[in-house]
């Protein structure tokens, strides 16, 4: 009894929570909300008595500043990939500049085009423009890498460039369509998948869109102004000769001269191919065959891994509904959906 009565005197302290969950419309941006929300809380919390405490337990903007991170990094790596190619192949720096413009430009026209049709920076089209940016870069190296040909061939920098973009439009247009067609079939999603999907096929779509624009209008104009200076370096026979012999016009030297010798490699190579056809499809039938044999011990120790335990799933051998043995798997299954239906029961 005695124990009883000092555990009621005991005091208590009794802790009261309560959830609060703001969600946004669907025209309205998660990094405007949630700044908002973060800017209203100190005028709140200096209403509320000091006992009370307010904890942020989850921030949708996190993911979206990540998306957008993602999609800086993205072009950052575009732009410095492309730039050394360009300059490896080419020469020419101005050229390098001109293609990495078109990546910035080609993602800021879907982003134009996604806000007149009422679609948000979201962590969808943030993803869409992160898929198209390695894929932006196409249309307008195609166009240039076209256009120092047609310069190499002697030709005036006018006519080099109407040429370069004309002999390049059908194939550089079918590319670009074949690469939006596979978006296609985003529209006869229906629910969710629809509303999930549907961003990031616009966000894709426009960007190739605006990229193949910029190539037939921009990319020709700018080429036209800046390089003036390169165009009189090229005479009749097709050579580029450079100006000064900088680290550039040595790179793109040293770089021309192993390309050349691996491409005639290539060619003596593939001369001997056309010569001795019947030995070249016995080696690569025998090579298709050996790896074939090989197979299965090669992929041994990798399907032995394939156990039910490591997709977390119940086992192929079920016992039978009446009896009373369960397998070690179908119990780990079982715990695993009581866990995950207890988690939705408290969400």
């Amino acid at each position: 009894m005695w124990i009883v009565q000092l555990a009621l005197r005991r005091p208590y302290t009794f802790v009261v929570a309560a959830l609060l969950t703001i969600l946004k419309s669907g025209g309205a941006s998660t990094l405007d909300i949630v700044s908002r929300v973060k800017q209203a809380l100190p005028r709140i919390m200096a209403t509320l008595p000091p006992e009370l405490k307010i904890n942020l337990l989850f921030d949708q903007s996190v993911f979206v500043r990540a998306a957008i991170n993602g999609v800086i990094i993205e072009a950052l790596i575009a732009a410095c990939l492309t730039a050394a190619m360009i300059l490896l192949f080419l020469g020419s720096w101005r050229s390098t500049l001109i293609v990495t413009l078109s990546i910035p430009l080609s993602i800021l026209c879907s982003v134009i085009v996604l806000s007149l049709l009422g679609q948000t920076l979201n962590v969808m089209t943030l993803g869409g423009l992160a898929l198209a940016v390695g894929i932006l870069v196409d249309d307008a190296t195609v166009e240039i890498e076209n256009i120092h040909r047609n310069l190499g061939q002697g030709k005036p920098l006018r006519q080099a460039i109407l040429d370069g973009a004309q002999q390049i439009a059908v194939p550089a247009f079918v590319l670009t369509l074949a690469i939006c067609i596979v978006f296609v079939p985003v529209i006869f999603l229906i629910g969710a998948a629809k509303s999930m999907f549907m961003p990031l096929a616009m966000a894709v779509v426009f960007a190739m869109l605006a990229s193949y624009l910029l190539s037939r209008t921009l990319i020709p104009t700018m080429v036209m102004y800046l390089l003036r200076d390169e165009a009189k370096l090229y005479h009749g026979e097709g050579e580029f000769v450079a100006a000064s012999p900088g680290f550039i016009s040595r790179l793109h030297d040293g770089f021309n001269h192993r390309f050349e010798r691996v491409r005639d490699r290539y060619h003596s190579a593939l001369e001997w191919s056309f010569d001795h056809r019947r030995t070249v499809v016995a080696g690569f039938l025998a090579l298709g065959l050996s790896s074939l044999l090989f197979l299965p011990f090669i992929g041994e120790d990798f399907f032995r891994q394939l156990t039910p335990d490591s997709f977390g799933c119940m086992s192929a051998r079920q016992p039978a509904p009446g009896s009373k043995r369960q397998s070690g798997f179908s119990v780990k299954w079982k715990q695993r959906s009581d866990e995950s239906f207890r988690a939705l029961n408290w969400a």
